[in-house]
């Protein structure tokens, strides 16, 4: 009974896993498209082709591997993506872009089909059953040379010419900073900065004081609470005043501990002074002095 109810588990699994990738790859929007590439981005051979932009608009990686792009509306498998290349998993939020050179061998992103400047251009990416439509665009006719059109919002808004062309990237890209614009229109001599600069520093000194002299009461009042306990084990008085002792005691403690450091070095200790090193004292050496002499002969 437990393996059977297992297998049922890993069924519904199975088709969970089916249905939330066919869902994923519904999401898949075609992005921007350039029909003209005279001076523009170029390919992995280094040619210059036509090209169709893709963009994964979910939160989910989506594998395109096995599903369809084409420029016929009756043909909807025109071109089918490879799968197991690992780079047709598109990461979310992210852009792919297939070349239409009409060259399908030579990759995964190259496709079986072109774009033609002079007509309306049909794209359309469909699913791996080849009939589920995902998304589909026609490209007005009179397109010039490296002006892309495309969303101008990534996976969203409407359809025009874009501003700039953005293989692979987003399609609004920002130039400006609007902070800095802003200071620059309402503050050009920068003087509501240094007061906002200058005021968050004292605050936060402010601050930094108020949290020490806090710190500072607090441990007083514990070395109070453990004198007291001291002095009730040993029977002791202690004064009320015990760790509250003023500056100036602390300032003659002070002076007091400098000059015994001070009187611990040597007036002289710039003049060096050399010891003649004396040899320890071995027996062994002493004996020589009971030898006899050696006879003098005559």
């Amino acid at each position: 009974m437990t393996n059977k109810r297992f297998g049922i588990f890993l069924l519904l699994l199975a088709f969970f896993s089916l249905g939330a990738q066919a869902q994923l790859v519904t999401s898949m929007k075609i992005n921007e498209v350039l029909v003209i590439n005279e001076d523009n981005f170029v390919d992995d051979y280094g040619m210059r082709h036509p090209w169709i932009e893709l963009f994964n608009n979910s939160a989910g990686t989506v594998d395109l591997g096995g599903c369809y792009l084409t420029n016929e509306k009756d043909n909807p498998t025109k071109y089918m993506i490879p799968k197991g290349d690992v780079l047709t998993k598109i990461p979310p939020y992210q852009h792919t872009l297939f070349w239409a050179d009409n060259q399908k061998d030579r990759g995964t992103f190259h496709l079986n089909f072109t774009l033609d400047p002079n007509k309306d251009n049909y794209i359309a990416l469909y699913d791996a059953d080849g009939k589920t439509l995902v998304d589909e665009i026609v490209i007005p006719a009179g397109q010039k040379p490296d002006v892309s059109y495309g969303l101008d919002m990534d996976g969203t808004g409407k359809w025009g010419i874009l501003p700039k062309v953005t293989p692979s990237t987003n399609n609004v890209t920002l130039d400006t900073n609007e902070k800095i614009e802003n200071f620059q229109e309402n503050d050009s001599w920068g003087v509501g900065m240094t007061i906002t600069a200058m005021a968050v520093v004292f605050i936060g000194l402010i601050v930094l004081y108020l949290v020490f002299k806090q710190i500072g009461k607090a441990a007083i009042h514990a070395s109070q609470r453990n004198a007291k306990k001291a002095a009730a084990a040993t029977g002791q008085t202690i004064s009320a005043n015990a760790g509250q002792e003023s500056g100036e005691i602390f300032a003659a403690i002070s002076m007091a501990l400098y000059e015994i450091s001070d009187d611990n070095h040597d007036i002289e200790n710039t003049v060096l002074t050399i010891r003649k090193v004396k040899r320890s004292y071995s027996p062994w050496s002493s004996k020589i002095y009971g030898l006899r002499q050696t006879p003098v002969k005559k």
